[in-house]
């Protein structure tokens, strides 16, 4: 109420400017909220500008090849509605996918976007790499986002190729080799003999090695034992395993009886190829070399008779 003797208000009696109505919690929220609010009006007006965000479902994407294959590509802009859309390869050089509204190269024809996300058909190992989609929103105070995606094109195995001797001696080191170099992810190998899967080795005194990422079943010492028919097969996972055709390898024993005929005949000859020798170096046929002769050699020039005083003379 106002001082009659003053006529001015009381600090005091300001609190009871308050409505009737409100309850004392009511008003202290109030007081608070009015002396808050500047604050949130400047720190509105200081904060930073939100960018161009462009983000991807998926940062690795696999297919198999002559497969579909979809690179996401999602964007939010703060302003622009309209923004530029650009999708490049990253190799040796930069390469552009999609730029002006429309797909470039190898691209086109075979590829479509929708928003930013785009799909290719039918794709090859030329179209496995990095790529990188930019969005750029120029009414935007931060205009410029980018994501990368990675495509990976996956090739089912081929037949290998098989390297398997058709026959080795007991005792030797024999390798067989089974190579498939187009799969992807590379293959892994598994031998087979007589159609039954040759497993790995248990113990380190096996008679055999086997690995199933070189493909290379080697036998240390070969027995007869090991006689029989052999066959590959190449898998990694996509498509169907494939399995060269299979060869025979047939394991045999030295045979000494044939080494010694050898060895007789190859005596046989050397005596008889000296013996014929002597005989025609003995008849003449062969010319005998009596030391070396010098075809080079000049006899010296004749010189004059030396002449001999028989007498003196005196003049």
């Amino acid at each position: 109420m106002p001082d009659e003797r003053s006529g001015s208000w009381d600090k005091c009696d300001l609190k009871a400017l308050r409505p009737r109505c409100v309850q004392p919690e009511t008003w202290t929220i109030m007081e608070r909220t009015s002396l808050c609010l500047p604050v949130v009006l400047l720190l509105m007006q200081c904060s930073p500008s939100v960018p161009v965000t462009v983000s991807t479902n998926k940062h690795l994407v696999e297919v198999e090849e002559f497969s579909d294959a979809e690179l996401s590509c999602i964007f939010h802009t703060e302003k622009d509605p309209n923004p530029r859309i650009e999708w490049k390869k990253r190799g040796r050089d930069v390469s552009f996918v999609f730029y002006g509204e429309q797909f470039k190269g190898s691209f086109e024809g075979r590829a479509t976007i929708e928003g930013a996300t785009v799909r290719l058909r039918r794709v090859t190992q030329e179209d496995a790499g990095e790529y990188r989609c930019e969005v750029s929103a120029p009414l935007d105070p931060v205009n410029l986002g980018e994501t990368n995606v990675t495509l990976r094109v996956l090739v089912p195995p081929h037949t290998p190729s098989c390297e398997i001797p058709a026959s080795a001696v007991t005792g030797s080191v024999v390798q067989l080799r089974c190579r498939d170099q187009q799969s992807i992810p590379p293959a892994t190998y598994s031998w087979f003999k007589d159609n039954k899967r040759i497993g790995s080795p248990r113990h380190a005194n096996a008679t055999y090695l086997i690995s199933s990422h070189t493909g290379i079943l080697e036998f240390k010492s070969v027995v007869k034992e090991d006689t029989g028919h052999y066959s590959c097969l190449a898998s990694n996972g996509v498509g169907r395993p494939k399995m060269c055709e299979g060869k025979h390898m047939t394991v045999e024993d030295v045979n000494i009886t044939a080494v010694v005929a050898v060895v007789v005949v190859v005596l046989l000859l050397a005596v008889v190829c000296g013996c014929g020798g002597l005989l025609l170096h003995r008849n003449g046929f062969l010319p005998r070399h009596r030391g070396r002769s010098n075809v080079n050699y000049v006899p010296p020039p004749e010189e004059p008779q030396d002449f001999k005083h028989t007498q003196s003379f005196m003049l």
